[in-house]
C-alpha cells in the first residue's frame, strides 16, 4: 500500500468484558504483533511499524502490555482497545500508561478525535490521533 506507518492486526474487545477474556485477547494481539514485526523486519522498506498497546481500562493489563511491547523493536506505539467510557476515564488511563511508553519514539492514540479527548491527552504526551469523528462531522456540515 505504501503507507508510512503500519499497524499490525489486533483484536478490539468491548468495554465491559470479563478480565480473563480480556487477558486472552491481549495475549492474542501480542502474538499477532510479534509475528507481524518479525515479518516486517525482513523487509522494512520505508515503513514504520507501531505496536498496539492493549488491556482495556485494566491498569495491570495495560502495564503488562506496555512492558512487553516496548521490549520489542517497534518504531512507535499506538494506544488502542477500549479506552474508557468517557474522557475522564481515558485521561486517567493515559496518566498510568504514558510514563511506561518510551519518549524517544512516537506514540499514537487510536480512534480518538473529539476535541475534549484530544485536549485531555496532549498533556500526557500523546503525539498523534486518528478518528472518523471529524470526517463524519464534516460530512454532516458540522465544524469542530
Amino acid at each position: 500500500l505504501g503507507a508510512d506507518i503500519i499497524i499490525p492486526l489486533d483484536e478490539l474487545p468491548p468495554y465491559h468484558i470479563d478480565r480473563a477474556v480480556l487477558e486472552r485477547s491481549v495475549f492474542l494481539s501480542h502474538r499477532w504483533e510479534a509475528r507481524s514485526l518479525k515479518a516486517h523486519l525482513r523487509d522494512v522498506r520505508t515503513q514504520a511499524m507501531y505496536a498496539v498497546i492493549h488491556g482495556g481500562v485494566d491498569e495491570d493489563l495495560r502495564r503488562m502490555s506496555a512492558e512487553y511491547l516496548t521490549s520489542l523493536p517497534f518504531d512507535g506505539f499506538a494506544i488502542g482497545g477500549s479506552l474508557g467510557k468517557d474522557t475522564a476515564e481515558l485521561v486517567e488511563l493515559l496518566g498510568h500508561l504514558m510514563p511506561r511508553i518510551p519518549k524517544d519514539r512516537p506514540n499514537h492514540l487510536l480512534g480518538i478525535g473529539d476535541e475534549g479527548s484530544i485536549l485531555g491527552s496532549i498533556p500526557h504526551g500523546v503525539d498523534t490521533f486518528d478518528s472518523t469523528f471529524p470526517t463524519r462531522n464534516a460530512r454532516h456540515g458540522q465544524l469542530m
